[in-house]
């Protein structure tokens, strides 16, 4: 993560999460409530997004993980 995307403090809607992990939106939800996926922020009264350090973060952590075997 670059320290740009840091001080921009950019925030990911579902679509863009879902085209940055490969996931639906019913398997992100199912990690979330695993304690296995970054939680989003409410963003609005109707709206959620992720930040876009912590996706980068789980995917990071993902590709270690797959490293490993």
């Amino acid at each position: 993560m670059s320290a740009s995307n840091v001080a921009t403090g950019k925030y990911l809607r579902l679509p863009d999460v879902k085209a940055e992990t490969g996931l639906g939106k019913t398997s992100i939800y199912q990690l979330i409530r695993e304690g296995q996926f970054p939680k989003p922020v409410k963003i609005s009264n109707r709206a959620v997004a992720w930040r876009e350090g912590a996706i980068e973060a789980w995917k990071a952590d993902r590709q270690a993980q797959s490293d490993k075997i």
